[in-house]
C-alpha cells in the first residue's frame, strides 16, 4: 500500500502547511478493508451493502434512478426542475 501513498500538503491550525499521507478513493477503501479492528467493521458493513445496492443497480437501472430523484428531492429540488 505504501506506493500509492502520495503526500500532500494542507495548511494546519497553525497557518503552516505540512505534509500529509492520502490516497485514492479506490487505495483507502482497500485499506479500510483490510483493517483487522473491529472497530471497522460497521464501515466494512456499510461498504459491502453501499456495493450491493450498486449491483443492484446495474443489474436494474430504474433502482437507481428512484434513488437518484429521491437524493434530488432531499436536497430540495422540485420534481419540476428535476425533469
Amino acid at each position: 500500500m505504501y506506493e500509492n501513498i502520495v503526500q500532500l500538503k494542507f495548511v494546519a491550525a497553525d497557518g503552516k502547511k505540512y505534509a500529509t499521507d492520502c490516497l485514492n478513493v479506490n487505495h483507502l477503501l482497500r485499506l479500510i478493508q483490510s483493517v483487522p479492528s473491529p472497530n471497522a467493521e460497521p464501515f466494512k458493513l456499510w461498504l459491502a451493502k453501499v456495493g450491493s445496492e450498486r449491483l443492484d443497480e446495474i443489474a436494474d437501472p430504474e433502482i437507481g434512478i428512484d434513488r437518484l430523484m429521491e437524493t434530488y428531492l432531499k436536497k430540495g429540488y422540485s420534481k419540476e426542475r428535476i425533469f
